[in-house]
């Protein structure tokens, strides 16, 4: 593995079975690009620093006959978060704040929020919280926020949504800024009391405005000068641009007939403008050999190709299992939707894991990963010294368990 290019090896050289390996080849191949399930997809593997398999599958863009390309863009949408935590940890290892400091040091609006009890609308019953929402709480999703309501395959009619939905708080296609997002958060109820309850919510977008109240940069220049840059992550931005246009693939959903149906021309898509609101919780679009470089300085502890990103402790206590008294997703988690299942995984500051291989039912232990709302994927095993990065461009995600089927075939295929 290099940090320029993705480079196919020999899989003995990273120890694995060539043959076995060459089932992903076979899986992708016949069960979702023959039988029409996904229009294109790709695949990375490094282990030990070697580049194990890369490999890319039918189209990028059905409409105009492209097929997917090496070097082919994908909204990423939730595999932003781990970046904007990573962001904001590095700004905890410069002495900028503790974990346990209150959102409201920045955001002093953030005082006056209160925490849903009953009712709804004008009838809606609230509480002071017992203890205010704190930065430890943002980048787990335990500190009260939700997503609005506004999640494709998970609607929700619950009356602290109903109050996103009425001030209009969204992460994307809105003219407000940062700033804007955190006063209008300031006024919806919390769902919970913080630190009680873990629910999958606008959080990593309030890390991405905490980046930005700490660093006195805007989150995508903080992002392209201490991230970016030192990684490679060349074609990694918030908008595509027009030079990079003819290598942006178009998003696809699944039809009432199963069928593939446009969702994102990418000659149209909003992502060719600079959005107002730069979300860290999924704006991000790259490649996978962009995001390969991300994982595999995570797979190094840290270390980049041009010196350290984040200290290796850091990055440890960061993919520790941050749940209360240990516990994993299934005894902590509200409503069902997020990017993993919640049998055996726990949640530390920006990365879910496997706790217990047995509940999760995983041929891996210990590896940390999420992923994005277009089906995309990648995972770190620090015990077999691996990254994966899987990219296709369907929504919802969730439709087909990519992860759980490739790593079967991967960890199958180890030889050593």
């Amino acid at each position: 593995m290099t940090f320029q290019t993705i480079a196919s090896v020999d899989p003995t050289k990273a120890g694995f079975s060539a043959e076995r390996l060459e089932r992903l080849t076979q899986h992708l191949e016949r069960e979702y690009i023959a039988k029409g399930r996904i229009a294109g997809a790709q695949l990375a593997i490094a282990r030990h620093g070697q580049t194990a398999y890369f490999r890319s599958f039918g189209s990028m863009d059905i409409e105009r006959n492209k097929p997917v390309r090496d070097d082919t863009i994908f909204r990423i949408y939730s595999m932003t978060k781990p970046i904007v935590s990573i962001a904001l940890m590095m700004l905890y290892e410069r002495g900028l704040f503790q974990l346990g400091d209150p959102v409201a040091r920045f955001f002093p609006s953030w005082n006056r929020q209160r925490v849903w009890v009953s009712g709804e609308g004008a009838d809606m019953v609230t509480e002071a919280p017992k203890r205010p929402v704190n930065f430890q709480d943002m980048l787990t999703h335990m500190g009260g926020l939700t997503y609005g309501g506004m999640l494709p395959n998970n609607p929700s009619t619950h009356p602290v949504d109903a109050a996103y939905k009425a001030l209009k708080v969204r992460s994307a296609g809105t003219a407000d800024t940062l700033v804007d997002f955190m006063e209008k958060l300031a006024q919806v109820p919390l769902r919970y009391q913080p630190g009680t309850r873990w629910q999958y919510s606008l959080a990593s977008d309030v890390c991405g405005a905490l980046v930005e109240a700490l660093s006195g940069k805007s989150l995508d220049v903080f992002l392209a000068e201490e991230i970016f840059e030192p990684l490679g992550m060349v074609d990694t931005a918030f908008y595509v641009t027009p030079d990079r246009l003819d290598r942006f693939a178009a998003n696809y959903q699944r039809g009432e007939d199963k069928k593939l149906k446009l969702l994102d021309d990418p000659a149209t898509s909003a992502y060719l403008r600079k959005p107002a609101l730069i979300s860290g919780g999924g704006g991000l679009v790259s490649t996978t050999a962009d995001y390969l470089r991300f994982c595999e300085m995570l797979r190094r502890q840290g270390m980049g190709p041009k010196g350290r990103i984040i200290g290796a402790r850091t990055l440890a206590m960061m993919h520790r299992n941050h749940l209360p008294n240990g516990q994993d997703l299934t005894n902590i988690a509200l409503d069902s939707f997020s990017e993993t299942g919640n049998d055996g995984v726990g949640f530390g500051l920006g990365f879910a894991m496997v706790n217990d291989q047995v509940a999760a039912k995983s041929p891996s232990l210990g590896d940390y990963y999420w992923g994005g709302a277009a089906s995309t994927i990648f995972w770190i095993d620090p015990g077999e010294d691996m990254s994966v990065v899987f990219m296709t461009q369907f929504m919802p995600s969730g439709t087909f368990n990519f992860r759980g089927q490739l790593k079967n075939i991967i960890y199958g295929a180890m030889e050593e």
